[in-house]
């Protein structure tokens, strides 16, 4: 994956949250806190691990705490992706 979008962060949440029923934001979700849009720090930490996993990255043991928003995610995310 050269670089992860907003809605594959969703689909990648909306896989980690259990048998609950996928959360589809309405506009743009990019500077709304995780918790705002319905995701706890549990399905964070899942959501970041599997993303670690698929992609083959680090992305530090602070990322849950630090990033609050999906942007701040996808920053890190595809710095990770890009190697830089």
């Amino acid at each position: 994956m050269a670089e992860m979008t907003i809605q594959d962060l969703i689909d990648v949440f909306n896989r980690s949250i259990g048998d609950q029923d996928p959360i589809e934001p309405e506009g743009d979700p990019s500077d709304v806190t995780f918790a705002a849009l319905g995701f706890d720090s549990l399905t964070t930490l899942n959501a970041v691990r599997r993303i670690e996993r698929k992609n083959s990255i680090e992305l530090g043991e602070n990322v849950v705490s630090e990033a609050r928003t999906p942007r701040q995610l996808l920053d890190r995310v595809n710095s990770a992706l890009s190697g830089v």
